[in-house]
């Protein structure tokens, strides 16, 4: 899945070319418009393909930001402005593109559920392999609660004394480390790879509960965190699968993982571990980590 580090990619990648530009036509895949007549939400969320498709013609993109591990297009049309939300879920990639068929990995090109025409006549495509991503088109944060919810950035100045707030409540204190810290509501975009990166840096056993972890510990944990989120950016994200930029190019961070994905410790040379920490596969060295 997509965190922060690929997400801000994207981001990073979108707002200079798409920013200014207008929706003329809005395309969605059958596989979807078929999904939404059954009654299922396949990456359009809380609204019909038909009013999807109304809503977005003519609007300008003003704008594209990243909160967490979410894409904002910010929106405007005749003076009203709007926000189309878009979560990568596990293996959805954005594409600016002239046709469908620049486009260069097949598997992405069989996967396009959403394109937004241009006025200029070039081509926002939205493509899904396993379709767990999503579209919302809202109003604003407010319209759907659970955006507020989500932890500050990790790079605020507020984030650290939130996470250190957050692991010592009684419904996180118990809990392992390595859930607490994937939890966006504790700490926004850090997610099972950066996670385990963390955590080896630090020396830590992912399944140590929060509570036995001491407060400067935790401090240190945070600041690891950062980095690590930090260089995954500067990588251009991690492509262990499905991630892609908006160009098709895959990011360089899967080669500077020490842990993740890992059968053998890089410092020690011991077989690793793995256990399943919220409902995720936790990879570890059974040596290095207490």
């Amino acid at each position: 899945m997509p965190e922060l580090p690929e997400v801000e990619g994207v981001v990073r990648a979108l707002a200079p070319i798409a920013t200014g530009r207008t929706i003329c036509e809005v395309t969605v895949s059958d596989t979807v418009i078929q999904s939404k007549q059954l009654g299922k939400e396949a990456v359009l969320k809380g609204i019909t393909t038909e009013d999807f498709a109304i809503d977005l013609v003519g609007m300008t993109i003003v704008n594209v930001t990243r909160r967490s591990k979410y894409i904002y297009f910010h929106l405007i049309k005749d003076g009203n402005t709007c926000l189309l939300v878009s979560h990568l879920g596990m293996s959805g990639a954005w594409f600016m593109v002239n046709s469908v068929e620049d486009i260069t990995e097949t598997k992405f090109r069989k996967h396009v559920h959403v394109i937004l025409t241009m006025d200029d006549g070039g081509l926002l495509v939205y493509s899904d392999i396993r379709r767990f991503g999503e579209l919302r088109l809202i109003g604003c944060e407010a319209d759907h609660p659970p955006l507020l919810k989500m932890a500050p950035e990790p790079f605020a100045e507020e984030a650290c004394q939130h996470f250190l707030d957050m692991a010592a409540t009684s419904k996180y204190a118990r809990k392992a480390i390595k859930d607490v810290i994937m939890d966006g509501h504790v700490i926004s975009g850090c997610g099972n790879i950066y996670a385990t990166e963390a955590l080896f840096k630090m020396n830590m056993h992912p399944a140590r509960t929060a509570e036995r972890v001491s407060l400067a510990r935790k401090k240190e944990l945070f600041q690891v965190i950062v980095d690590v989120l930090l260089e995954g950016i500067d990588a251009g994200g991690s492509s262990i699968s499905d991630y892609r930029n908006i160009d098709g190019q895959a990011g360089t961070m899967q080669d500077r993982l020490k842990m993740y994905g890992r059968k053998v410790c890089l410092l020690c040379g011991t077989a690793t571990a793995s256990l399943k920490i919220a409902g995720r596969t936790s990879v570890y060295c059974p040596t290095c980590q207490k």
